[in-house]
């Protein structure tokens, strides 16, 4: 199978885009396949570069047999449309700022919620203004799931 690279997204880099990382990367562990999959997280704005988790991830993913450890947020950098096959979005903010630096590729860069239309969302709320990390997390493994079985029926 050939080995995808995949960056997700979000404002900050502490709340909707580590907890879609660290998903994703427990679905694919889960299915053993975590040989194919490279997966990071980085955020349009610098604001947290350094810093964890926001706490209220870290308490879902550990809710959820999710080992939260390793992680340092930081932000998008110029090249990170080469250095990775997908660069998946968390809301329409975000999306417009990375094809503002990267240019419009729909293959390539797009939200989450695209995944999942049936969900009812076009987009991930940020709990950092929701409170509602439940709701995040729902929608992250919706969307996780969705991407994890669209690349692996591709290869």
């Amino acid at each position: 199978m050939k080995k995808h690279k995949i960056l997700f997204v979000c404002l900050g880099n502490i709340c909707r885009s580590p907890m879609a990382e660290y998903v994703f990367r427990h679905q694919v562990s889960q299915s053993g396949l975590s040989d194919i999959f490279i997966t990071s997280s980085a955020g349009t704005s610098g604001w947290h570069n350094g810093e964890n988790m926001h706490q209220g991830t870290l308490k879902k993913l550990k809710q959820q047999g999710i080992d939260p450890s390793g992680f340092t947020s930081s932000q998008v950098q110029p090249g990170d449309d080469d250095k990775y096959d997908y660069i998946i979005a968390m809301d329409n903010n975000n999306l417009a700022e990375l094809e503002r630096l990267f240019g419009k590729q729909p293959n390539k860069i797009f939200k989450l919620t695209d995944l999942i239309p049936e969900i009812g969302y076009t987009y991930v709320p940020d709990p950092w203004h929701t409170g509602d990390f439940d709701e995040t997390f729902r929608l992250v493994s919706a969307g996780s799931q969705a991407l994890l079985e669209q690349l692996t029926s591709v290869d």
